[in-house]
């Protein structure tokens, strides 16, 4: 998120899938007045058609080969390091979300990985100064730690002035969106952002609301609800489908289908498969001019490459949905776009690279590659390739997002 002030009001068995090779067995001016405000008594100017870039990332699993990582000699863990190199994408789009997708250690019990995972506390903080706005957190793993590593997880988050969406602490809290008011230029937008799983590890209790399961003619009813209380755009995350594949599954088509028709969501980014998966426009939407799906991001933070799984798991991608907000009247998303992120696991985990980027480089090079990587040219080349075979080269972007005027974000608070 590119911003210059950030608001906050604190107010069964596991699946194989998120394994790793490690995790299986074997200033003021002078006046007084703040910079850029209008002098006493002179007119705000009046709001202006303006664009926002809203990006949503893939799954955050902090592996355990991920987490030692991060651990620090002196204590303590910092992920930023292993996250920075994508960090300009992040921090320049308007407001940039993750798919958090385990929760935070239990208190008293260490970081864990799979199969039962529990992040360290620091992660949370991390994903905010790397840029992150918010995450959605309803997924298979979203009890892997139980009602009290649920609700520590929010907790921290709140406490790093980011959102949440997804599971909760309260049946109130449950049936909120999380929304973000982005404003620029005098223009103001306000985004609702919701989410559900429709797969778990560890079943939830029958009718409970730690964690959200429905349908999609519920998950509509919620992103109306938003628009009731403002939303001038609905962002859908959704949990679904199967591991490793390459296409989307008939459940989730139909449940993508029926959002569509609902006529209230605008954007849905999918995951769970850690695998990319393609973009695509369906008929019906807001206004019945299209709602858009990313059947699936892959992964952003994760152990898993070709020695795991299998070979596009090592990929994953960051979305962008490009937004028109005219002086009046309703807001749209305009486009789908896409740029590509890859794991560096030579040699001990060292992070998340853009592919892209690393892609350009060996032709501009001759094959030669930063010394901080471990990865050769052929497989920078093969990923590449492989994760064009699932996802369009004309959709995808391979500059950050860019503005001349920051935008600044506002975390609205989901209950009292």
């Amino acid at each position: 998120m590119l911003a210059v002030l950030v608001l906050a009001t604190v107010g069964g068995a596991p699946t194989a899938a998120c394994a790793s090779p490690e995790d299986q067995p074997s200033g003021d001016d002078s006046d007084g007045q703040p910079e850029g405000s209008p002098a006493p008594g002179t007119p705000e100017s009046e709001p202006e058609q303006t664009e926002f870039t809203l990006l949503s990332a893939g799954d955050v699993l902090p592996h355990t080969p991920v987490i030692e990582a991060a651990r620090q000699p002196g204590g303590g863990y910092d992920f930023l390091p292993l996250m920075e190199p994508v960090g300009e994408w992040v921090e320049q789009a308007d407001l940039s979300l993750c798919g958090m997708e385990v929760p935070v250690r239990a208190e008293g019990r260490a970081p864990s990985g799979y199969p039962e995972f529990g992040a360290p506390d620091e992660l949370v903080e991390d994903l905010s100064a790397l840029g992150f706005d918010g995450c959605t957190t309803a997924t298979n793993h979203s009890l892997d730690g139980g009602i009290g590593a649920l609700e520590r997880t929010l907790d921290l988050f709140d406490e790093a002035g980011m959102g949440h969406v997804g599971t909760a602490r309260s049946a109130e809290e449950s049936e909120a969106a999380q929304m973000y008011r982005l404003s620029r230029g005098g223009r103001e937008i306000t985004v609702a952002h919701i989410s559900t799983t429709l797969l778990h590890n560890v079943p939830p209790p029958q009718d409970s609301w730690w964690v959200t399961d429905v349908a999609a003619d519920q998950l509509t009813a919620l992103a109306a609800s938003a628009r009731d209380e403002g939303a001038d755009l609905v962002l859908a995350s959704v949990h679904w489908g199967e591991e490793y594949v390459d296409t989307p599954g008939a459940e989730e088509q139909r449940y993508a289908e029926q959002l569509a028709a609902g006529g209230e969501v605008d954007v849905v980014f999918g995951n769970h498969s850690h695998t990319p998966l393609p973009l695509r426009q369906l008929d019906g939407g807001p206004a019945d001019e299209g709602m858009w799906v990313v059947w699936s991001m892959g992964n952003f933070l994760s152990n898993q490459d070709e020695q795991c799984c299998v070979p596009r798991t090592a990929v994953g991608t960051m979305v962008l949905a490009d937004v028109e907000a005219p002086a009046e009247g309703r807001v749209r998303v305009t486009d789908l776009s896409w740029t590509p992120v890859t794991v560096d696991r030579t040699h001990g985990y060292r992070g998340i690279l853009p592919l892209a980027e690393l892609n350009e480089l060996t032709e501009l090079t001759d094959g030669e590659l930063p010394e901080d990587t471990g990865l050769t040219e052929e497989r920078v080349e093969t990923r590449y390739q492989q994760l064009l075979e699932v996802m369009d080269e004309d959709s995808m972007a391979t500059d950050p997002p860019r503005t001349e005027e920051p935008v600044e974000v506002e975390v609205l608070p989901r209950s009292d």
